[in-house]
């Protein structure tokens, strides 16, 4: 049990990991996407400072850097466009290419005298939101350094001669548009790259929750186990009393009581038939019991099976699949629909009906019966063990073991109560789960 318990404890893990990766590809392509609106800004900001305010700039070796820039940027498109998986450490590497980039295009243009120096604060607020800590605050330290060695070294600003307002005015209104860049660049990229992390978090999350609910199907199979290795012999025991019965006088002349033995006679035997089914798939992946057929004739098995062990009054099966497809069934499939119609029959002893059909690429399993229906709350809850309104111990695990089968399976469980008294629940189920 343990080591089934780790085998889905690394399934998460991996889960988690994949998420994650997901996550970090599409901040890779926002990144991408921010680099391009940097390019652009650049070389509209230069063309505005030199041909605008008529500020000498080093425009070659600008130009060398922008160059330097959009190569990154086309390297990054071309490798994260087939590469899905993004690690932090290669978000951590994109950021500091933006981070020297921004400092060499400072460094050619006034250093801190240069307003858009603030754009610093754009890095390390990504950096915040996309990277690990450690190498938060490795950016924080290197855009620190990068400005401290600004402030020693760079080429000065060359004002125009008829400049009359002078630097203080050009450095306000430089202010003013890094502030309105700033602010625009984070809030649309903050909300989609926001937006992203979200999307992890649910997945993750769902991903816990289903790892769970499997966990607790395997203890369960494992009780089962157990539970028919101790149930066979007294099974056998009472098999061995039964026919001991039979040939009694007091039972044997007496019709009534022969029908009665042989109805337990029956009913013994179905007993010892499931727990001989859940020995021999105990612990068994799918695919290792599974039994090569077809959708008809499975069905059609599964009914006459039903029918021969239940003690269902009026049972009404139809068959709406036109085109026979080879399938691939075993025990728990089986078991799934039974489990279903089973919860039905309880509810509904005197009618219950089934009803399969095809949509598109789906199998569609409607099990109707006029039983008093399910309660708001475990409408609610669908899937959850242990919600029932039988009242008994560990009851409620018919549903959820459905639920959680057909899950495996990508399909779906729908369950709704009828307007004239009843419950529905429909099953969905991808044929290409189920073809060879």
């Amino acid at each position: 049990m343990f080591g089934k318990t780790e085998n889905h404890r690394d399934i998460v893990a991996s889960i988690a990991e994949e998420y994650e990766s997901s996550a970090g590809h599409k901040n890779m392509l926002q990144l991408i996407h921010l680099r391009w609106l940097a390019v652009f800004g650049q070389i509209a900001t230069i063309a505005l400072v030199v041909g605008g305010f008529g500020i000498r700039l080093p425009v070659l070796s600008m130009a060398f850097v922008l160059a330097v820039l959009i190569a990154f940027n086309i390297a990054s498109h071309l490798r994260w466009h087939e590469e899905t998986k993004v690690s932090n450490r290669a978000l951590f590497f994109a950021l500091l290419v933006d981070v020297a980039i921004l400092t060499a295009q400072l460094y050619l243009s006034g250093g801190t005298s240069n307003p858009f120096i603030f754009l610093y604060l754009l890095q390390v607020i990504l950096s915040a939101v996309l990277l690990e800590v450690w190498s938060t605050w490795l950016i924080v330290a290197i855009s620190g350094l990068c400005l401290l060695g600004l402030s020693k070294f760079s080429h000065p600003l060359l004002l125009p001669s008829d400049n009359n307002g002078g630097m203080p005015e050009l450095y306000i209104d430089g202010m003013i548009i890094c502030f309105l860049l700033n602010a625009g660049l984070l809030v649309f990229f903050l909300t989609r790259i926001s937006g992203n992390l979200k999307v992890r978090d649910v997945q993750l999350a769902d991903a816990r929750q289903r790892s769970t609910e499997e966990e607790h199907i395997v203890k369960m199979g494992l009780l089962a186990s157990g539970a028919a290795h101790e149930l066979g012999t007294p099974l056998a025991t009472m098999s061995v009393i039964l026919g001991d019965w039979r040939r009694m006088p007091e039972f044997s002349n007496n019709p009534d009581l022969i029908e009665d033995l042989s109805e337990m006679q029956r009913q013994l035997q179905r007993c010892k038939t499931t727990l001989s089914s859940i020995l021999l798939s105990a612990g068994e992946a799918r695919g290792e019991s599974s039994v090569k057929t077809t959708i008809n004739t499975f069905l059609k098995q599964l009914v006459e099976d039903f029918r021969a062990t239940r003690p269902v009054q009026t049972f009404i099966f139809e068959n709406q699949i036109q085109q026979d497809v080879p399938v691939v069934f075993d025990s728990a499939l089986k078991q799934m629909i039974c489990n279903v119609l089973d919860n039905a029959l309880e509810a509904s002893p005197t009618w219950l009906a089934l009803t399969v059909s095809r949509d598109a690429d789906l199998l569609v399993i409607v099990v109707s019966d006029t039983g008093p229906g399910f309660l708001p709350s475990i409408l609610e809850n669908l899937g959850q063990p242990y919600q029932s309104t039988k009242g008994r111990p560990g009851s409620g695990l018919g549903i959820y073991f459905v639920v959680n089968v057909v899950r495996k399976l990508g399909g779906s469980v729908i369950a709704h109560n009828r307007q004239d008294g009843g419950a529905v629940v429909k099953i969905e189920l991808p044929l290409s789960a189920l073809m060879l």
